[in-house]
């Protein structure tokens, strides 16, 4: 299954927010926030503005602006969809940059008919396999004690994992050599030389941009 290694790279980010929010919400109610929100952006954002004493507005403001980004990947998949608003609905709530890639990949990748069911029915598992992840991770991170480890995998992991999905959006072979060869890249800079890591993406897009023959 394609989304077992988005899996394992959210059950990360998952462990690194169960540990960071624990300090803020205390166990219960960041287990509770993990299981309602399921928006990895969204409770990464929270913890930072309650560790500077942000107040509720700039909360509930940061929520709109971070989610509006939704109202775009619905509308995208919006016309790919077959079932009625209640399904829909259900669905939206797995709505995830990471699902969203699966589905629109699922979706041109099935043949003509069969677009719509192979849409929903992508987001739908892949939705509850990085869901499954998160709360995991959560869990795990609420339990403290990987803190550390954590976040240094979560920092080569990132990238690669949304280079990956840009992978699968590709329809040309030499397309998804690119990207894996960036994905490998990245990740082995941020391993090997830790404090490039943040220009690694850059550099490995611009080396698999460089012009060549598609096949």
């Amino acid at each position: 299954m394609l989304s077992l290694p988005a899996a394992a790279a959210v059950a990360v980010f998952g462990t690194l927010y169960g540990a960071a929010a624990s300090v803020f919400l205390g166990a219960p109610l960041t287990l509770l926030s993990s299981l309602l929100v399921y928006s990895g952006a969204l409770q990464f954002a929270m913890v930072a503005l309650l560790g500077a004493g942000a107040t509720t507005l700039p909360l509930l403001l940061t929520a709109v602006v971070l989610n509006l980004r939704h109202l775009v990947l619905g509308a995208a998949l919006r016309s790919r969809f077959e079932s009625g608003p209640r399904r829909r609905a259900l669905l939206a709530f797995f709505l995830v940059d990471e699902t969203f890639g699966f589905a629109i990949a699922a979706g041109n990748a099935a043949r003509p008919g069969a677009v719509g069911a192979a849409t929903e029915r992508t987001l739908l598992v892949s939705g509850l396999t990085l869901y499954a992840a998160w709360l995991v991770g959560t869990l795990v991170g609420v339990l403290g004690g990987v803190l550390a480890a954590a976040e240094g995998l979560a920092g080569a992991l990132f990238p690669v994992l949304f280079i990956g999905l840009a992978a699968l959006a590709t329809r040309r072979r030499s397309h998804v050599v690119r990207a894996l060869a960036a994905a490998g890249l990245t990740a082995a800079v941020a391993v090997l030389l830790p404090d490039l890591r943040m220009i690694a993406p850059v550099v490995a897009g611009v080396l698999v941009a460089l012009p060549g023959g598609d096949w």
